[in-house]
This record gives structure tokens, sequence and C-alpha cells, in this order.
């Protein structure tokens, strides 16, 4: 039994084919079908049926298949220590974070690591809606702090961090404040809503909350959106960590819109299973990982 022949049962698994296996490790549909049968005649036991188009895992090979996933995870455990202990001090990392989320969860965190590595550039970077995403899976950055929609789950690790609140709100002057009780879609589709463009390409693009049929702005960051709400110009959903003061001063208030309720979401640290990290970046996750423990 090999690693290769391991990596390759969990890569069959996550792309479905034996074919898409093998594009995504590179090598030939032959060489992946090889390595499975080879595991399979050691074993002693089929690991796939494949009878239907695409392979699925017999009865046997869904438990052989759990401890695989656990004796890579392990693999990849070592790799990331290995790789922190030979290497040196990144010149500089790269993060990216949603802006629907406060920095102030993370910030200790990187405070006291940055404060260990003064030789390190922390460079963080805020993002709208997929921006975070896109820029993980490009590879432009070694992390990000964001929720998990449209994440390729089998393609990275995560830890939790945190959670956010959206929720939708006016101006106490804009129409449909005037009066308590749920407002219509219909309703809300006379009005202007105000959304956020993303940060990410078509790919990575993710669109949530939209009220289809009414007229919008589009505005560049929560910022330039809170001031057009305040301004009593149209009405959409800001994070609560983002308008508490507005809220407390009357300056914004909540509005309860069929089919648009208060979103919870939860934020996670993600990195790329198949990126190598550096001293500094696994300082950083080791970090978060503690931090997760506690919360």
């Amino acid at each position: 039994m090999t690693l290769d022949q391991l990596v390759a049962l969990d890569a069959i698994v996550a792309a479905g084919t034996f074919r898409a296996a093998a594009e995504r490790l590179n090598k030939a549909q032959s060489a992946v079908s090889h390595q499975i049968r080879k595991l399979e005649a050691e074993l002693g036991f089929d690991l796939f049926s494949r009878d239907a188009y695409r392979p699925s895992l017999t009865a046997e090979g869904e438990v052989f298949f759990r401890e695989t996933v656990r004796v890579l995870e392990q693999v990849r455990g070592l790799k990331s220590v290995a790789a922190g202990l030979r290497s040196e001090q990144e010149p500089m990392i790269s993060i990216a974070m949603t802006a629907t989320m406060s920095l102030d969860p993370i910030l200790h965190v990187l405070g006291e690591v940055g404060r260990r590595y003064p030789g390190t550039h922390i460079r963080v970077a805020t993002e709208m809606m997929g921006g975070p995403l896109a820029r993980l899976m490009d590879g432009e950055v070694e992390m990000i702090v964001a929720g998990l929609e449209g994440v390729p789950i089998d393609q990275v690790e995560t830890l939790p961090v945190g959670s956010v609140t959206i929720r939708p709100v006016a101006s106490p002057d804009f129409p449909a404040a005037q009066r308590s009780g749920v407002r219509s879609r219909r309703e809300m589709q006379t009005y202007t809503q105000v959304i956020v463009s993303g940060t990410g390409s078509n790919e990575f693009e993710q669109s949530r909350d939209l009220l289809s049929g009414g007229q919008r702005w589009t505005v560049s960051d929560f910022a330039a959106k809170k001031s057009v709400i305040k301004a009593g110009l149209g009405w959409g959903g800001i994070p609560d960590h983002l308008m508490e003061q507005d809220l407390t001063k009357g300056e914004l208030v909540p509005l309860t819109v069929e089919g648009y309720p208060s979103r919870h979401t939860e934020i996670f640290a993600i990195r790329r299973r198949d990126q190598t990290a550096g001293r500094v970046m696994s300082e950083i996750w080791t970090a978060f990982g503690l931090l997760s423990a506690k919360n």
C-alpha cells in the first residue's frame, strides 16, 4: 500500500470519475486505474463498483475510504509541520477576508505573530462577496477568512473563527420604515435596493439576498452602502458590527421584509490543502486552531 494509491482513491471519490481524478492529479487515466487495481489486489476486496458510468464505493470501500481520509489528513499535517520547520521567515504573507466580518476577532492573532516575526509583511485585503474565495483559488493569498458558500470543501481546510449577522435596514425617513409590520416583496420592489458589487471572478461570484424585479443601486463597499441608505435613497442589508451606533442613535432602523430575513453566517479561516504553508503562516493557522478550540 502506497501513499500515491491513497491519494488516487481520494481523488476519484472527490472528482467522481477516474478520468476527472486523473486530470486533477495530472496523470494518465490508465495510471490511476492501475494504482487502484493494485490496491484492491493487496486488500483482497473491490473498493469501487464499476457497473455504472460513475464509480461508487462498495460497502468495504466506504469503510476503507473513511480511514484513508484520516491518514491523508495526518500526512498533510506532517508535511505542513516539516515545511514550517525547514522554512525561513516569509518576506510577506497575504490574507483576504470578507468585508462582512469584523477584523477584531483575528487582530490579536495577527498582532502576536507579527511581533514574533517583524521581518514578515502581513498583508490583509478586504474583499466583497466571492472575492476572498477567488483570491484563494487563484493562488493570490495563502488564507482567507470567509463563509463557506461556494467553497470546494474537498480542496480546503477550515477552522471556525466567528460569525456575522446581516439584517435589512433603512433610514427612519424611508417610506418602508414609516410603519411597523412585515413589508411584502411586492411593496419592496417599488423601492431602491442598495447592493455591494463583488470582487470575485464570474466563477466565484456570489449573489445573495437580491430582490428580483426592483430597482438597484450598486456600490463598491459597505461604507458607501450605509451612506446611501442613511441618506434615505434606498434600503439593504448591513452587518451588525458596522451599524451598532447607527441603530442605537436611530439613524438606521431594522426592516422586516418578506423573503429577506436577517442572515446569520458562520465565518471560517480557510486554506488550500495543496499549498504548503511557511513558518509564519503555519503559526497563524495554529493560533486560529487554538482560538477555535477555546470557543
